[in-house]
């Protein structure tokens, strides 16, 4: 049976919906794509449960009418200011002697037996180390001899009302959430190399209304956070100073914009006509692009401060890849590399199949790795069900080991 991964984006700018196949190589084959201007959300918080849900439910239709499936079930992207995370420890003994899947849901069940406020739900739970009797370093701790396990986990956590608005607008189109996934995590299944994540590396996906930072070490996501500044801002800036509609602004910020203000000439114009004009206007686009530098230097001080605060800066010798509808403003890694004194590129999804035409764009990062991560799951639940079934008839513990490793940096509550 073909298995058939849905995943929703719900953005500040647009909602993505994207229905895949799995193939038998593990890749995913792009059968419907339903993409709508977002409505009601606001920095990643639905503010209009109506207009949200609207929007949610013609993006979910596009999709269907393009792949011809009916849609159910999906996972569905988080982000907004109202996530946050902490880091926390969980042990568990082992009667055994030889550690088993149980054993490890021990450990994480302790790890999360932490204070949550009663107004937050947990969104994911990542394993970010393993020992085994004090052993540090272990990757795939199951099958193997030993007392006491310790896990180190990564807890993410959402604002419950936030989550429940968001859970019900896409109710309210019909589809059932399977799991949410912070966007930076998603997009990182997307353009991170295992290279750069082993190496150390920050995810930064610039989206129209936040910005979503996830920083792996050793493979695993070590930090992640979440701030109410994106595309919009920029696009903001450029009405104000220029005296633009919104609508024109964004144009203009497509059309002509870029961050580096030294690399456009001085002699390069283009015509838009301002609020209170009834002709075109010349506008310098050095003008421009120094109101853009502006901004865009202040988001990356901002970053720095968060990756500084979370005590990262010095593991990340791989440095930061950017993604996400904004990262394609051009200059705009030549400035992040300035301002974060590290390596900076720009990625978007590679490789795909099927009805793809629009989503060769960083834009796209989430709602493909919304499928990447929707193919792990799968992977795992195959992987635990082979393993439960040779342990009946063999009474072994003989798993997938490489679908649990991939799958324990993706745990969930």
């Amino acid at each position: 049976m073909e298995e058939i991964v849905v995943g929703i984006d719900v953005g500040t700018t647009k909602v993505c919906t994207l229905v895949g196949r799995v193939e038998d190589d593990g890749n995913v084959r792009i059968l419907g794509v339903g993409i709508e201007p977002s409505a009601g959300i606001r920095k990643g918080i639905v503010v209009d449960l109506a207009a949200a849900s609207q929007a949610i439910k013609r993006s979910v239709e596009k999709a269907e009418s393009t792949s011809s499936l009916e849609i159910t079930t999906a996972l569905v992207s988080l982000a907004g200011a109202h996530v946050s995370s902490v880091n926390s420890r969980g042990a568990a003994g082992i009667p055994s002697g030889i550690i088993d899947m149980h054993d490890l849901a021990r450990a994480l069940d302790q790890a999360q037996a932490i204070a949550i406020p009663h107004d937050r739900e947990i969104v994911h739970v990542i394993q970010r180390g393993i020992s085994v009797d004090g052993q540090e370093g272990i990757k795939t701790p199951v099958g193997m001899h030993g007392f006491k396990l310790e896990v180190e986990t990564h807890i993410i956590t959402a604002a419950s009302a936030t989550v429940d608005n968001i859970r019900q607008s896409v109710s309210a189109a019909g589809v059932e959430i399977q799991q949410f996934v912070l966007n930076p995590l998603a997009s990182a299944e997307v353009v991170l190399t295992e290279q750069e994540r082993q190496a150390g590396v920050a995810v930064c996906d610039i989206g129209g209304g936040t910005t979503d930072l996830a920083i792996y070490v050793d493979g695993d996501v070590w930090h992640t956070m979440v701030l109410a500044v994106g595309g919009n801002h920029i696009t903001q800036d450029i009405a104000h100073g220029l005296r633009l509609n919104l609508s024109q602004a964004e144009e203009v910020k497509k059309q002509q914009g870029h961050a580096v203000r030294s690399e456009i000439g001085s002699e390069e114009y283009f015509l838009i006509r301002p609020f209170g004009e009834d002709k075109d206007v010349r506008i310098n686009r050095q003008d421009l692009a120094h109101i853009i530098e502006a901004r865009v230097e202040e988001t990356f001080g901002l970053i720095l401060q968060e990756i500084k605060r979370s005590g990262y800066d010095g593991l990340l010798p791989a440095g930061m890849v950017l993604t996400g509808g904004t990262s394609a403003l051009p200059g705009i890694s030549k400035v992040a590399s300035e301002i974060l004194g590290m390596p900076v590129r720009t990625a978007q999804p590679q490789n795909l199949k099927g009805l793809v035409d629009k989503l060769n764009s960083p834009m796209y990062s989430t709602s493909i790795g919304l499928l990447k991560w929707a193919i792990a799951m799968h992977d795992h639940q195959v992987a635990i069900s082979s393993g439960n079934k040779r342990r009946r008839n063999r009474n072994e513990s003989n798993v997938n080991f490489d679908a649990i490793k991939n799958w324990m940096k993706r745990l969930l509550p």
